[in-house]
């Protein structure tokens, strides 16, 4: 390899930076300098030399130990697909010793994949790196890879339409028709016109998407899973609860719904002649969170999966991926167009009543927690995750051990307490359909108010319906 001069160096810098040539004082910003490392690459590719002070052209050098290539060496390893690039280190004279790193990066060309540095591309205009739009980056990944771009249309491997729940599917037409998204037609055509129009058949056969959505089971598709847990205190050093749940996204809504509802401070306030129940932290905002993170998450990775994480301090939700490209936690609850991560899914979901456009969800979720005089959750976007997290107002911050000890204990009784209750009501239920309240309330042993609260919970959750008259005539379904 040809080692530049520092006359040529002196005479590539002559300009100044450029769209090709980005200039360093020193390998203390590194960060920076990959972000137009990954530009370059997506660009007419350039130079980036550290050792050089870009206003006044001044030649400084620095001095480069083991651990200054090691550093380089793992900066260029956040750059994606990996890249074979060998700085260059170039003496400065009369400088005791001290030297130019310079890193030179090729073009992109048409059909090559696109370049990312820490999950995010990056493009070069003028002498500015900014991040690439998302149009442009999807453009250039279906000329990469045309077949594995759009996932969720790809067919899905070994479903056929029999393993599609007619009774999800039934259940979601019947919301859109009385949403108004969804023709009232719909409710007398056959289910696979109704699922080729909501682009979740190929061919005549189920796509990703529709597994996605409503297939009866998900053993192939490990990453259809959410992990479910309750810590004590405010890390997660200790379990109260975990579990694992797979399935479809109804599946999974209504099992993180049910935990919330399990492991969240319930309380009671008379409206009129009724007993409303209300979860410390709005119902309506941390399902429209639940159901963002199961419609915009990344599904092509299956090794991955949506995380619910309840604290004492606060509740957690995290998907896979990245935020939009447009959007940051910081801009995110301005008001922005819809970026769906799934179209599909996304635009099924909307049409099913479950799914606002995204900009509004978000706003949404404001909203409710405000109107609750809850605190607004806040977003986080690192590390191939997205995370909302919201903060418990029960949570009284730091106390002794024996009254953290004490809350705990509390807490986890009447939890325990409140799902042996529901576990119970279920058992009953299935012994007898036709069970009566007052029926529950004396098997039981609690009361009248005790029993309608958790028949509540478990209507709320989708466990049970009821079918027929309110009283007498009627009967429980389990929906399990």
């Amino acid at each position: 390899m040809t080692i530049m001069t520092i006359a040529e160096i002196q005479e590539l810098i002559r300009r100044d930076e450029t769209r090709t040539l980005e200039l360093k004082k020193t390998t203390g910003e590194l960060k920076d300098a990959m972000r137009t490392a990954c530009a370059f690459l997506n660009t007419d590719g350039g130079f980036i030399i550290f050792g050089i002070a870009p206003v006044s052209l001044k030649v400084l050098g620095q001095d480069v130990t083991d651990a200054t290539r090691r550093e380089i060496a793992q900066a260029l390893s956040g750059i994606e697909p990996a890249i074979d690039i060998k700085p260059e280190y170039v003496d400065v004279p009369e400088a005791n010793g001290k030297q130019l790193i310079v890193l030179h990066f090729d073009r992109w060309n048409l059909g090559d994949r696109p370049f990312t540095y820490d999950s995010r591309p990056y493009l070069r205009a003028e002498s500015a790196t900014r991040i690439m739009s998302r149009d442009i980056f999807e453009s250039r990944l279906k000329a990469y890879k045309p077949m594995n771009f759009f996932w969720e249309l790809q067919e899905a491997v070994g479903v056929e339409l029999s393993d599609l729940d007619e009774n999800r599917i039934s259940d979601g037409i019947r919301a859109g028709v009385n949403g108004g998204r969804l023709n009232s037609s719909a409710l007398n055509e056959p289910q696979i016109n109704v699922l080729n129009k909501l682009k979740l058949i190929e061919n005549g056969r189920p796509n990703n998407a529709a597994v996605v959505l409503v297939a009866k089971e998900t053993h192939y598709y490990t990453q259809l899973k959410i992990r479910l847990a309750r810590f004590a205190g405010t890390n997660k050093n200790e379990f109260i609860d975990n579990q694992q749940v797979s399935g479809n996204f109804f599946d999974i809504l209504d099992a993180a719904i049910a935990f919330c509802f399990k492991h969240l401070n319930l309380s009671g306030k008379i409206e009129g002649l009724r007993r409303e129940e209300k979860l410390e932290i709005p119902i309506v905002a941390l399902r429209e969170a639940i159901i963002n993170s199961l419609a915009h998450r990344d599904y092509e990775n299956r090794g991955t999966s949506t995380g619910l994480a309840i604290y004492d301090d606060r509740v957690e939700i995290e998907n896979p991926g990245r935020l939009p490209h447009e959007l940051s936690p910081e801009t995110i609850l301005q008001s922005h167009d819809s970026f769906p991560y799934n179209p599909v899914i996304a635009q099924a979901l909307y049409k099913m009543t479950y799914l606002e456009n995204w900009g509004s969800g978000i706003r949404r979720i404001a909203d409710s927690c405000r109107e609750a005089g809850v605190e607004e959750p806040t977003y986080t976007d690192g590390k191939g995750f997205v995370t909302v997290c919201f903060k418990r107002p029960s949570y009284k911050g730091t106390q002794t051990s024996d009254q953290t000890s004490d809350q705990t204990s509390g807490q986890t009784s009447d939890q325990t307490s409140g799902q042996t209750i529901m576990d119970t009501i279920l058992n009953e239920i299935r012994k007898n359909p036709k069970i009566s309240s007052k029926q529950l309330s004396k098997t039981l042993s609690k009361s009248p108010t005790t029993i309608k609260k958790y028949i509540s919970i478990l209507k709320e959750t989708g466990k049970i319906v009821r079918i027929g008259p309110q009283t007498y005539g009627g009967q429980w379904e389990i929906l399990e």
